[in-house]
């Protein structure tokens, strides 16, 4: 049977962005996300006015709500080792970026009519960890819930992470958070209908630095006593595990097999799916603007769709939280912090965990369909809800990954995107209720892991707001901890 195509990199056809808009994927970059579209080598040149005319053809969008997307560096496929030569100064802080603008949504993307005007738990930012408790919410029988997103789903960090997930940390709390959120991913496509690609290919530390070293033994005896089968290797055992591996300068290894890789998108899809299918509803493209307060108490959200009165509200926005909650008047310790990621061209499947050199904050994974995915941080990035890519991450990122497999130099960069870090102070959450208003919730600063942790916190998040039985989890990452000094350092961050 022939196929009518739009995109010849990435094999979409005009029946998959017909069903992309039936499926309520409407706007440019939801119907990216949601067919892949613009992903591959042209990076959209050749099928975006395409995309564009059809979605105006089945009048799933105003002619001034189709918005392309703006293509990121490198603008044509671009080999690592040509990448890795540009030059980089290491001693100035990373500027700017492209694009320069990415939190304005046009009013017209924005649904026709007003917001519910009354909910029992409105909850602010639908990224994983909004939705993921709205859906744990509707599991308990409570489904009077409105979700407020102020973009497209994905626009966040849920969207735009490397979708990593493991169980290696350093404190007992997110040891056991993460292998509960693990044993919930591998049956999400039993319980919530969607395939979210969990592979368990193991992640792969290592440490350059004695310090580090020192960290990872610690850790991994840690992890044993969890459950989790870390150990650590030899740097033979290493090269075992990830052939042509570059071990120099390695002091330390740990793996734990059971940690892996999941696909992001449609993780958030399923929830999202699944809260509506419940009567929960998910409002995108709606921004809050601020809220009514009295006694104590939050009265109304305040929306540009307009006011939701309500009994709870929780704060779910990531990076965006510290902005949300000043409306509110209540100043949060955390900040964001950019993280630029990419990907290349697909290869052959040749590497089965997820490496970290942990000195560095680089890591990379293959992906599903071959790619190689990864990111690095920057000691000098400043705070700030950036978004931009940038030349000198894609460089500084190129040599690092090229020192550890050296093979790659050849291969060509496709694509390169950045999302916020949501940094607190000790690199733990705030959860709980919020001193001087008893019903604002926070749910935020998982300084980039709330991907990975968001099944089992929205799972125990749920049952502490609808059965009111204790959980140390929502007292011990209190916001008040900041005030009182009892902080609780994570030190398993990668970037």
């Amino acid at each position: 049977m022939s196929k009518a195509l739009v995109c010849s990199c990435e094999d979409v056809t005009v029946e998959d962005i017909r069903h992309a808009v039936a499926k309520g994927f409407r706007d440019v970059e939801s119907v990216k996300r949601f067919t892949g579209f613009g992903t591959g080598v042209c990076q959209g040149k050749s099928c975006l006015s395409a995309v564009g005319a059809l979605l105006a053809r089945e009048k799933a969008q105003k002619p001034e709500g189709i918005v392309p997307f703006t293509p990121r560096p490198p603008l044509y496929p671009t080999e690592l080792s040509l990448l890795a030569s540009f030059p980089v100064d290491e001693s100035k802080p990373p500027v700017g970026g492209v694009p320069q603008e990415l939190d304005t949504f046009p009013a017209t993307l924005r649904p026709e009519g007003a917001v519910p005007t009354r909910a029992r738990v409105v909850i602010v930012g639908g990224g994983v960890l909004g939705l993921a408790l709205a859906y744990n919410l509707s599991l308990r029988g409570e489904t009077d819930v409105v979700v407020l997103e102020r973009g497209y789903l994905c626009a966040g960090a849920s969207g735009r992470n490397g979708g990593g997930v493991r169980m290696q940390w350093g404190t007992a709390a997110n040891i056991e958070l993460a292998k509960r959120s693990i044993e919930l991913m591998g049956r999400f496509a039993r319980d919530l209908g969607i395939n979210v690609w969990l592979r368990q290919g193991g992640y792969l530390f290592m440490a350059k630095t004695k310090a580090v070293a020192e960290r990872l033994e610690r850790n991994a005896a840690l992890h044993n006593k969890h459950g989790v089968p870390t150990r650590m290797l030899t740097l033979d055992e290493a090269r075992d595990v990830v052939p042509g591996l570059s071990l120099e300068g390695a002091q330390a290894v740990s793996y734990n097999p059971e940690d892996g890789v999941i696909f992001p998108w449609p993780f958030l899809w399923g929830y999202a799916n699944a809260c509506r299918k419940a009567g929960i509803q998910v409002e995108t493209y709606t921004r809050v603007t601020g809220f009514e307060l009295s006694d104590g108490l939050v009265r109304k959200v305040k929306t540009d769709r307009g006011d939701i009165s309500c009994d709870t509200v929780v704060l779910a926005s990531g990076a965006w939280s510290p902005e949300v909650a000043k409306l509110a008047g209540v100043s949060l310790p955390n900040e964001p912090h950019r993280h630029e990621i990419l990907s290349t061209e697909p290869l052959k499947p040749f590497l089965g965990p997820l490496v970290s050199v942990l000195d560095s904050g680089l890591y990379f994974s293959q992906s599903m369909r071959g790619e190689i995915v990864g990111g690095m941080g920057d000691p000098l990035e400043p705070a700030g809800l950036n978004m931009g890519s940038t030349l000198r991450f894609v460089s500084r990122f190129a040599r690092a990954l090229t020192e550890q497999l050296p093979n790659l130099g050849h291969v060509k960069v496709l694509r390169q995107w950045a999302g916020c870090y949501d940094v607190t102070p000790d690199n733990s959450p705030i959860l709980g209720r919020t001193p001087g208003l008893e019903n604002l919730l926070q749910l935020s600063g998982f300084v980039g892991h709330g991907f990975m942790m968001a099944p089992a916190v929205a799972e125990r998040m749920a049952q502490w707001m609808t059965t009111g039985a204790s959980d140390e989890l929502f007292t011990r990452f209190n916001l008040r901890r900041f005030q009182e000094g009892k902080l609780e350092r994570e030190d398993m961050i990668i970037g």
